[in-house]
């Protein structure tokens, strides 16, 4: 069987931890930023982990198990 590759998106949006979990960067904070309050802004800069229902399928799109 061929090799299964690795969606180019995901490679890029997401990065694992050590300990296995998939870490995330928040939407939202990309333009139009002058219409968000400082401390939305702020809470959004933080990277957050991806919901244990979704950790599925993006570890199926970066070709682990």
């Amino acid at each position: 069987m061929p090799k299964i590759k690795t969606n180019a998106g995901t490679k890029k949006r997401f990065a694992l931890t050590g300990s296995g979990k998939i870490k995330r960067k928040h939407a939202f904070k990309s333009h139009i930023l002058t219409k968000k309050t400082n401390k939305q802004k702020r809470n959004l800069t933080h990277s957050g982990l991806v919901s244990s229902c979704d950790e599925k399928n993006v570890k199926k799109l970066l070709g682990l198990k």
